[in-house]
């Protein structure tokens, strides 16, 4: 009986005259999934496709809808921590609008702090809503997902979200490792960056090119300069190497004080110059090369 009742309710609370979207009460279903890279909790919505929460390795989950009809069309939906309708008294919760691309299966990715807001909702018993307009003809549409049996997939999502690796490959697949004025070894910090990578590199086999740059400030001749950039970007291959990466997946090249990435104007900005810069590439193994000569890679 209570479950017909809330049914009721929410099919009441959609606004009139809108193509409402939403799983029946005693069907609803939260599924978990992921690896090391990604965690996803989905609820399929009958007749539309899904809402997902997805997490990535080093990033705060966000929320998405997957349509695989595209309902949807061009323009901003408004997004919703809806009251639940057994605790009256509770208004909705507006989180702002969200931007709709309508031609794809996935329409548009909420912020992180939306998504936030919108699990800490399904714990107190709100829905997640997205309100918009169809993509043939503007008739309202809304999709809603209900709270139903959140809190167990909840716990497993966050189970999986303890197990993501630090960083995914958009945030190490260009890195820069800094060095002190005149020195071409590791310092501690370098070192941890290094560390975070080899860690990554280690769950993803697919990404097996790696390719060094050294560089230098003008604070020396070119010469010396050109000597430093080498040897510092050879500590970073011994480093690699050392633990576990094979030499041939790695190009080595060297520029001196030939690319500043700012001007070698103050003490600031000349440490921001001293540095390796490391990149991810996912293909063929290369051999390695010393191009001494060569532009960086942007």
């Amino acid at each position: 009986m209570r479950l017909r009742l809330l049914t009721i309710v929410c099919l009441l609370a959609s606004p009139a005259n809108a193509l409402t979207f939403q799983t029946r009460l005693e069907r609803v279903q939260w599924q978990v999934e992921g690896d090391q890279f990604e965690c996803r909790l989905t609820q399929p919505v009958a007749g539309f496709g899904a809402g997902e929460f997805v997490r990535r390795a080093g990033e705060q989950a966000i929320f998405r809808l997957q349509s695989p009809d595209r309902w949807m069309g061009n323009g901003y939906a408004t997004l919703l921590a809806a009251a639940a309708p057994w605790q009256p008294g509770r208004g909705d919760i507006d989180l702002g609008m969200v931007s709709v691309i309508g031609s794809g299966e996935i329409p548009f990715n909420s912020s992180q702090l939306q998504a936030g807001r919108l699990l800490s909702g399904l714990l107190e018993g709100r829905s997640p809503v997205v309100r918009h307009r169809t993509l043939h003809g503007g008739e309202s549409l809304e999709v809603r997902l209900l709270p139903a049996r959140f809190a167990k997939a909840y716990e497993e999502f966050r189970a999986c979200a303890a197990k993501l690796l630090p960083v995914n490959f958009d945030q190490v697949r260009q890195s820069q490792i800094g060095f002190p004025s005149g020195d071409i070894a590791l310092d501690a910090l370098g070192q941890a960056k290094l560390d975070i990578i080899l860690q990554f590199l280690k769950a993803d086999s697919s990404v097996n090119r790696i390719q060094l740059d050294g560089h230098s400030d003008n604070s020396g001749n070119r010469l010396t300069n050109r000597d430093l950039s080498r040897r510092r970007a050879l500590a970073v291959e011994e480093y690699l190497i050392a633990n576990g990466v094979p030499k041939e997946q790695i190009t080595l090249r060297f520029h001196g004080e030939r690319y500043p990435v700012v001007p070698n104007n103050s003490e600031a900005n000349k440490a921001k110059n001293r540095r390796v810069t490391l990149k991810l590439e996912r293909g063929p193994a290369t051999t390695t090369a010393a191009a001494a000569g060569s532009a960086p890679s942007s």
